[in-house]
């Protein structure tokens, strides 16, 4: 709790001898500012909090905390969610080479690829995005009989390792160091095709919805949705509260996600949003 004390000059008696406190307003602002500062290093610290939760926190009412957090959501330093905030990542997420992402989350990708796997029957026809969660899916489905379209030589590659799995690649420009399909011939064979499953890949996602690095690689991801009955994202707790260069998707557009423990707060959110949420 913020306890601050009256000075002389705010304390003044009428000739009732009734107590009258003048406020200063700059130290009102002062007060809130301390405030605002304490809730960023909570939501930083926590991932996110309710509104409630920031009045406990903090020892004030509910509706100064909510004033406090409209207020930082104004200045674009927290994300407002419904009851509640989240942290906001500054700056737009960039896209590592291939080698680098990974390293990246490895136990937390192998865990989402698991459980991606258990959701698709023999039989069916799957998108299997590019990026390493990609991979990691490949290498559990690869043997399994299946039709998997490939958008990325990698994940190409793991899947014909082993018979039984059909491997489809659509064509179009390699993207160095990165190893992805991207390019006008790729789209062209993604309008053609119908599957059951995409299992979508992202750079970051945020309430604005699903981003990531290329413009070129967002076109695709938006073909591939179409190509199929339903689009589950696979990305693991360092992907959300970001944004990239280009949109992919509504969060409301998607049939599930597949994501790890660390999500914190953002399940809450998510789970208003999108109609299956897994965390494992």
């Amino acid at each position: 709790m913020y306890v601050r004390i009256l000075s002389e000059q705010e304390i003044t008696f009428d000739q009732n001898k009734s107590i009258s406190i003048k406020i200063d307003p700059m130290s009102e602002r002062t007060l809130a500012r301390f405030r605002q500062q304490r809730i960023l290093e909570l939501l930083e610290s926590s991932g996110g909090l309710r509104t409630s939760e920031v009045a406990k926190l903090l020892g004030v009412s509910y509706a100064t905390a909510r004033r406090d957090l409209d207020w930082l959501a104004a200045q674009r330093l927290i994300e407002r969610t419904h009851g509640g905030a989240l942290p906001f990542r500054m700056g737009t997420a960039q896209e590592p080479p291939f080698v680098v992402k990974a390293e990246r989350m490895k136990h937390e990708k192998e865990r989402i690829a698991l459980h991606a796997s258990t959701l698709v029957p023999d039989g069916a026809t799957v998108i299997l995005d590019s990026g390493t969660t990609a991979l990691a899916v490949a290498r559990i489905l690869a043997g399994r009989r299946l039709t998997v379209v490939a958008l990325d030589l990698p994940v190409a590659q793991t899947l014909a390792g082993k018979e039984g799995t059909e491997v489809l690649v659509p064509g179009g420009r390699v993207r160095n160091c990165l190893f992805s399909l991207v390019g006008p011939w790729a789209e062209s064979e993604l309008m053609s095709i119908y599957a059951d499953v995409f299992f979508l890949g992202a750079d970051a996602v945020d309430l604005s919805g699903v981003t990531i690095s290329t413009v070129e690689e967002a076109a695709l991801k938006r073909l591939a949705m179409k190509a199929s009955q339903s689009t589950i994202l696979l990305a693991d707790h360092t992907k959300f509260g970001r944004r990239a260069l280009a949109h992919v998707c509504r969060l409301q557009e998607l049939h599930g996600i597949v994501t790890d423990a660390g999500i914190g707060q953002w399940e809450t959110v998510l789970r208003e949003q999108v109609a299956q949420v897994e965390v494992v």
